[in-house]
């Protein structure tokens, strides 16, 4: 008389492996449960109008007061910026609004302050500061400039000709 053994743990986990895999497969070929919109059986696709795509309001709002101090060589003082159309007393209205232009995009403030906790270059640019205030692309603006280190710095570049190029 033969005797048999019960089995044995790996064939034990393969015997279930197999049950997950049917289990599974039968899940799927099921199809979904919950009920199908109507015009998932249309013939043809139900149209549907798309939503708009988000615009920057640009527009007789854009107009900016910048103020430099103690950059020196003739850059220190109040302008005046308009942009569409452009107009106003800064030394480069033209190249000022296009840089602004460039700069502004969809999600993003080119105004904006470094980030709390950025780690910067310990480097001072000189003692020039600016305050730019106003109205930018439907936006309030009051932002506040200076090259006291590496980020700062970078910040203040990034917006010349709006403000004046300075050296390091």
């Amino acid at each position: 008389m033969s005797q048999s053994l019960p089995p044995t743990r790996p064939t034990l986990a393969l015997g279930r492996l197999f049950l997950g895999a049917v289990a599974s497969f039968a899940a799927v070929a099921a199809g979904p449960l919950a009920p199908v919109a109507p015009e998932a059986y249309a013939a043809e696709p139900v149209a549907r109008p798309s939503p708009p795509m988000p615009t920057l309001a640009v527009g007789p709002g854009d107009r900016l007061t910048v103020t430099v101090r103690e950059a020196g060589g003739g850059a220190d003082g109040t302008f005046e910026l308009r942009c569409h159309p452009e107009g106003g007393d800064h030394p480069d209205v033209r190249e000022a609004c296009g840089r602004l232009d460039r700069r502004t995009t969809w999600g993003t403030d080119p105004f904006a302050p470094v980030r709390s906790g950025t780690v910067c270059t310990m480097q001072y640019g000189g003692p020039a500061t600016a305050h730019v205030t106003g109205t930018w692309a439907g936006r309030r603006v009051d932002a506040r400039f200076d090259r006291g280190d590496g980020c700062e710095i970078a910040r203040w570049d990034a917006m010349v000709p709006l403000l004046p190029k300075l050296r390091a």
